[in-house]
């Protein structure tokens, strides 16, 4: 007996529910053949505003817990992915092209970037920080501390997960909660990226992710005062200059447009710290 088909529509991420957009629309997302594969939310400027509240919201649970605790959970995201990985696969090969050996190398180099994301979450305070020489009967240590609420845009002509995956666990690594813009055209591995999310251990809010066009979205972001950094990694087709100019005004800080997927760096971690020096008087004693 024949049937017909259910389509799904897929909605945003935003404080660990999956709201519809509060706009209500949405966009088309077609396979390489042109056939209709899904619908997904075409995120707002009020949307954005909620994905920050939440993130505000969870910073202080998440930066508060240990970096141990943090890495677990993170691991915790990769065996989630692991197990959902032909999901994926048939997803990145349905709507980015890709043949299957491809769709399967994205995803397992987006599990083993994850993995080694998670592996650096109790580790590059050792590294980032240090007990610095002063003269004097006094320690001085300098610790790396969570820059706060990170906007991230994706790379919109590489990988859909893998490019995710590469601007969103360097920020949770750090301690940071993050709002993310995936690839535009292809946003069916974001929010099934984000329901590995949801049946995990991540905290609600420390991770948001709203599909939407980046030239709409992004303005909104550099001017927006409660975010306190931006990565722009996928945003090389916009004027990305004028966004820096617009995030200046509350002194949020940018990284910017990166060619392809960003490679893994403990840099990308420690971008979005700040260091925090102590003075201690040493006893005489």
């Amino acid at each position: 007996m024949s049937r017909l088909a259910v389509p799904k529509t897929y909605k945003l991420f935003i404080g660990g529910k999956f709201p519809r957009s509060e706009s209500g629309r949405v966009y088309e997302i077609l396979s390489t053949k042109g056939d209709f594969v899904a619908n997904a939310a075409l995120a707002s400027r009020k949307d954005l505003r909620d994905s920050v509240v939440a993130a505000r919201s969870a910073l202080s649970s998440w930066s508060g817990a240990t970096a141990y605790n943090r890495g677990q959970v993170l691991y915790r995201i990769a065996e989630v992915l692991e197990g959902r990985r032909a999901q994926f696969i048939e997803e990145i090969v349905s709507v980015e092209g890709a043949t299957a050996a491809a769709a399967a190398k994205q995803v397992d180099d987006a599990i083993d970037l994850w993995v080694w994301y998670a592996g650096w979450a109790d580790k590059y305070t050792q590294v980032a920080g240090n007990a610095n020489p002063v003269s004097g009967p006094y320690f001085n240590l300098s610790v790396p501390e969570p820059t706060g609420v990170v906007a991230v845009i994706a790379p919109q002509a590489s990988g859909s997960l893998l490019g995710l995956v590469s601007v969103i666990a360097p920020v949770l690594a750090g301690a940071n909660t993050v709002v993310a813009v995936p690839r535009f055209d292809a946003p069916l591995t974001a929010i099934s990226f984000a329901e590995v999310l949801a049946t995990s251990d991540v905290p609600s809010g420390v991770v948001n992710i709203i599909t939407g066009k980046p030239a709409e979205l992004a303005p909104w972001f550099a001017s927006h005062a409660d975010v306190n950094a931006l990565d722009l990694a996928g945003a090389g087709d916009l004027d990305w200059v004028d966004l820096q100019i617009a995030a200046a005004e509350t002194l949020m800080r940018v990284l910017p447009p990166v060619e392809g997927v960003p490679a893994a760096s403990l840099a990308r971690i420690t971008a979005f710290t700040e260091t925090k020096t102590v003075w201690h008087t040493k006893s005489l004693i």
